[in-house]
């Protein structure tokens, strides 16, 4: 399984991913799902990949090839005028990767299906950030829903619900989503370290501060152990349940 976050904050665009690709509980492996292309000071983009390993590995492998060799029938990530189309081109290379599989189509329960999340900045356009179906259609973030999940994601869901904020500083974003990471990987053992990180940062054009954090960093530890802490003190601090009188 796989767990990945991106997130609109008014300072730019935040990017994180797991690394955990298993067959069962005696076969775990780790895998980079996240890819970022650059043409520095023309545009940055960001993919993240959640699904069948295979597919995701063809459809990333292909936009390389053809960011590389570029053709004027083929668009490529590296050239497509705007982000919307960067999503479509992105959304059209899976397409074809799932058809080539076989006769499943572009099914959501397809055993070859995949859900990405894509987002970045070209020059002269404000950054922006979309979420790309197993069936190929694609949505942007918005006001209303500013950050993307895909994968593992409902534990990690309610921390992002309760404490995101579009001011917040890149190091608090990456602070948030560590506490979401932590708590997925505490109720799923498909979801594990070490998680990749992405912070870009509105019209600069080029890669903002990027790595990787495993579970033997410090300050991972230290959130992960802090943040169950105040989870305790937490509840402990909330009034006592009474049971209703008999009778009453």
């Amino acid at each position: 399984m796989t767990y990945c976050v991106g997130m609109v904050l008014d300072k730019g665009l935040v990017f994180m991913s797991d690394t955990r690709t298993n067959a069962g509980l005696d076969n775990i492996s780790t895998f980079r799902k996240m890819t970022v292309w650059e043409a520095p000071g023309e545009r940055v983009i960001t993919l993240m990949s959640a699904g069948n390993l295979a597919t995701t590995q063809a459809v990333v492998s292909l936009l390389d090839e053809r960011s590389k060799s570029p053709s004027e029938r083929v668009p490529t990530v590296l050239a497509s005028p705007s982000m919307f189309q960067v999503a479509r081109t992105i959304a059209e290379t899976m397409r074809e990767v799932i058809e080539q599989h076989g006769d499943e189509g572009q099914r959501s329960d397809s055993p070859f299906g995949a859900t990405l999340i894509v987002g970045g900045q070209i020059a002269g356009s404000p950054p922006r950030l979309f979420m790309i179906y197993p069936e190929g259609n694609f949505i942007e973030a918005g006001e209303d829903t500013p950050f993307f999940q895909i994968g593992e994601m409902k534990y990690g869901r309610p921390i992002l619900v309760r404490a995101y904020d579009p001011a917040m500083a890149f190091e608090d974003a990456i602070k948030l989503l560590l506490v979401s990471f932590d708590s997925t990987l505490k109720a799923n053992l498909t979801v594990g370290a070490p998680f990749d990180y992405h912070c870009y940062e509105a019209d600069s054009l080029r890669i903002g501060p990027h790595g990787r954090i495993g579970m033997e960093d410090r300050y991972f530890q230290s959130v992960s152990k802090d943040w169950g802490d105040a989870l305790k003190d937490a509840l402990d601090s909330l009034p006592a349940f009474s049971f209703p009188k008999k009778g009453s």
